[in-house]
């Protein structure tokens, strides 16, 4: 058996050959693929805005800057997640609140949002990890009582879906139903990838037009912002921005991508319920599990295991079979510890820690691959 990998992207001929189109036109980057690419998203998605950027970590930071988060701001967000969804709040000089997450689903938990509210908190930034939405309806009706801006974290979940509480209707992810904004990361182990690149959703125009300002220098050439003109070729700065600009080589790969998107997620969840058959077979191993009413895009497979650090040294050097873990509680890295954050914070979020393996989880991924996989990891644990 070859070398699995927990993840890798899939590229087929008909993306290589949008690249090379891209390659052989008169725009390379800030051309009109980066709009097609904003508008197909901003469609599937649902949302009346998207803009465009050169990763998931831009597009959380200058929706932090819409947002006005700044020095005295507090921000709560997952304690389980990649650290660019708390950084993004340094950035701004604002400080991350982490709430712990619910049992059994590693999705931030609302009734510790509530706990961490204070005067200072400005913004809630949830999390839908590994492809399952945050509980948005609850996470929203906080936000509304407190006067907060709800920025969706969904890096991991284009395509997933939640059901109303009503019954009936369902919402997609990126549609900002919830939330002032949602931000999307399409890196090359996302459900679909432009190699790095990232976008904002909205349906507020006027955080739009400064998710534009942000993404670009701060930089307008639109005669209906400029406070004067001096030719075509004048230009105004009117923001302290950043060059956070996604190339049409990208955005190219990335509207090839999502004609294929509900594709690979269909995959993904075949291979889910192959592991989900599998592993419920087993008292010693736990896995995050699809709530009712909600519909993930299963970004990752996470099984808990007591003892992980010595099933995750076996996986990973006695069999073929590429591991990870997602995450460790971001406040336990370094950086933020010398920030004055303990550990004990968050108890869920560190007991899940200590049990948590990401295993193979790619719509590539054949079925003879995904059995080995199950047969690996029954081995290790049963001995």
């Amino acid at each position: 058996m070859k070398q699995i990998p927990y993840a890798t992207q899939w590229i087929e001929e008909d993306d290589i050959l949008a690249v090379a189109d891209a390659l052989r036109s008169s725009n390379l980057t800030q051309g009109p693929l980066v709009e097609e690419f904003e508008n197909s998203i901003a469609q599937y998605c649902g949302a009346k805005y998207a803009v465009a950027v050169s990763n998931g970590t831009a597009a959380l930071h200058i929706a932090c800057l819409a947002a006005g988060v700044s020095v005295g701001d507090e921000v709560i967000t997952s304690a389980i997640t990649f650290a660019a969804s708390a950084n993004c709040v340094l950035y701004c000089g604002g400080k991350p609140v982490f709430a712990d997450i619910e049992p059994g689903t590693a999705l931030i938990d609302p009734v510790d949002i509530r706990k961490k509210i204070t005067k200072k908190t400005k913004a809630i930034i949830p999390v839908h990890f590994a492809g399952h939405p945050a509980d948005m309806e609850e996470i929203s009706k906080i936000a509304k009582e407190n006067n907060l801006i709800i920025i969706e974290d969904a890096a991991h979940a284009i395509g997933a879906k939640y059901r109303l509480k009503n019954g009936q209707d369902w919402i997609k992810v990126g549609c900002c139903f919830h939330s002032a904004m949602t931000i999307l990361s399409f890196h090359a182990v996302k459900q679909l990838t432009t190699g790095e690149g990232g976008m904002v959703l909205t349906n507020d125009q006027n955080l739009y037009e400064k998710l534009v300002f942000f993404r670009s220098h701060g930089i307008t050439r639109n005669i209906k912002y400029m406070k004067e003109t001096d030719g075509p070729w004048y230009y105004e700065m009117h923001e302290l921005g950043y060059n956070y600009r996604l190339t049409d080589i990208q955005c190219a790969l990335g509207t090839s991508q999502l004609k294929k998107l509900d594709k690979f997620i269909a995959r993904r969840k075949e291979i889910a319920k192959m592991y989900d058959e599998a592993f419920a077979e087993m008292k010693q191993i736990d896995f995050i599990k699809e709530k009712e009413g909600f519909d993930s895009s299963r970004h990752l497979y996470v099984i808990m295991v007591n003892n992980r650090q010595n099933v995750f040294n076996w996986l990973l050097t006695e069999t073929n079979i590429q591991v990870n873990v997602h995450y460790l509680p971001v406040y336990l890295h370094p950086y933020y510890k010398r920030l004055g954050y303990e550990r004990g914070l968050c108890p869920m979020a560190e007991e899940y820690y200590s049990r948590a393996i990401s295993i193979p989880m790619f719509p590539k991924l054949a079925n003879d691959e995904v059995e080995y996989v199950i047969g690996k990891i029954k081995q290790v644990v049963a001995n």
